[in-house]
Formats: structure tokens, sequence, C-alpha cells
């Protein structure tokens, strides 16, 4: 795994996906992600953003799911080529 690929997931671009490597977020909010499915090696596909630019609506084991920017940037993920 090469480090320039880890991204936050709100820097993903849209139509592109990526695996989730770990979440930063902790309490409440990190057992929100992991009820999403948001767990190691999950793909995660960028949608599309909402027209205030926040949230965005990412694909997440085949249901869609809104993010805040603030709740996407405590999860890292491996970008995925093509």
């Amino acid at each position: 795994m090469t480090k320039d690929k880890l991204i936050a997931l709100n820097k993903l671009s849209l139509g592109q996906s990526g695996k989730v490597h770990s979440l930063s977020a902790i309490g409440q909010q990190r057992r929100r992600m992991l009820d999403l499915g948001l767990v190691s090696g999950t793909v995660v596909k960028a949608l599309q953003i909402s027209p205030s630019g926040d949230p965005t609506a990412y694909m997440i084991r085949g249901a869609v799911i809104a993010l805040r920017s603030e709740e996407a940037s405590k999860i890292m993920i491996l970008a995925l080529e093509g």
C-alpha cells in the first residue's frame, strides 16, 4: 500500500471509488460510521454532491448514504484506480 493514495473520504472525486482503511472518529460518530458498514476493506464510491456543496452522497454496501464533509474527513481510504 502506498501512502500517497491514502486520502480522506471527503477528498474523493465524484465517480471515484476507494477502500476504507481506517476511521479517526470517536464515540457516537465512530459507532454510526461502523453501523453504516464503514469498516476496513469496504468499497465506497462518491456519487454526487448536494447543490449547497455539503453533504456528499456515497454508495456504501449497496446503499446511498449522505455524509457531511466534516464526517467524511475522519474516514481514511485507499483510492482505487479507474
